[in-house]
């Protein structure tokens, strides 16, 4: 990937579509390589105005066993035009969101362990994010390469 950013002006409207996804989740303390291939898909919460659900499906392949995986989480606007916070699916915050310069840097504390995010915007179809996650109970590297879908005439990426 370039060093190169892509500042956005709207977080919001950036993810809104579909998104091929790819993550390897490095166990560093276990010497432990997994992958996640899937879609991820921000479509407008109907019952939110404004708030796009994020909603990831795929398949996590980890010590060479693969099994269905999603989540679903929240993202709302921010106070600062332009910008989002990201809520779990049950409205608990997890980070904020601010794209404006095309990188942002986000912590998520989870009991004893941190989760840091950092997110890399590279053009309109491509953008990254790395958590590093280190405490007593974790020591991970999440890394996940997004690439927008294309859209098809009945909606996002044939939806």
């Amino acid at each position: 990937m370039t060093d190169e950013l892509r500042p956005v002006a709207d977080a919001l409207a950036f993810l809104a579509g579909s998104w091929q996804v790819e993550r390897t989740v490095r166990d560093l303390a276990a010497d432990v390589t997994g992958t996640f291939t899937g879609t991820t898909d921000f479509l407008p919460d109907p019952a939110e105005a404004g708030t796009l659900l994020h909603v990831e499906s795929g398949s996590f392949t980890w010590r060479g066993t693969a099994r269905p995986a999603e989540r679903t989480l929240l993202y709302v606007p921010g106070e600062e035009p332009g910008t989002a916070v990201v809520r779990f699916a049950d409205g608990r915050f997890f980070h904020g969101l601010d794209l404006r310069t095309g990188h942002h840097v986000a912590d998520h504390p989870c009991s004893a362990d941190l989760y840091r995010g950092e997110f890399t915007v590279y053009d309109a179809g491509r953008w990254r994010t790395v958590w590093r996650v280190k405490g007593p109970a974790k020591d991970l590297v999440l890394t996940t390469d997004y690439r927008r879908r294309a859209a098809t005439p009945s909606g996002p990426a044939g939806r």
